[in-house]
């Protein structure tokens, strides 16, 4: 256990729904649907906040509030130009600080 808060690689969960929606996918959106993952997992902040936060992001992937009133609330994440999206939340708590995915979609 440390000290201090935890950082990146951070734990990440998903809704059983959300998973099962994941698995339904073909094998290449899975893939960029991991892909997506993987740049959340290894975020330094989850939240992406801040002008441009999202910057370092894939051209292909955003982030944003699901809604702009709750700074603090789930966000999503766009894949493959805005045709997918995972929505999460992130548990910033000291030990096991965890991203929850709670929606995965793809068209």
């Amino acid at each position: 256990m440390t000290a201090g808060f935890m950082g990146p690689p951070w734990q990440m969960d998903w809704r059983l729904d959300a998973l099962a929606c994941r698995d339904a996918l073909p094998e290449h959106v899975r893939k960029m649907v991991d892909e997506a993952r993987a740049e959340l997992v290894t975020a330094e902040d989850p939240y992406f906040r801040g002008i441009d936060a999202d910057a370092g992001l894939p051209e292909t992937m955003s982030v944003e509030p699901v809604w702009s009133t709750d700074p603090k609330g789930p966000r999503i994440l766009h894949f493959d130009n805005y045709k997918g999206w995972l929505v999460y939340t992130f548990k910033r708590r000291i030990e096991d600080p965890q991203i929850v995915v709670v929606e995965t979609f793809w068209q």
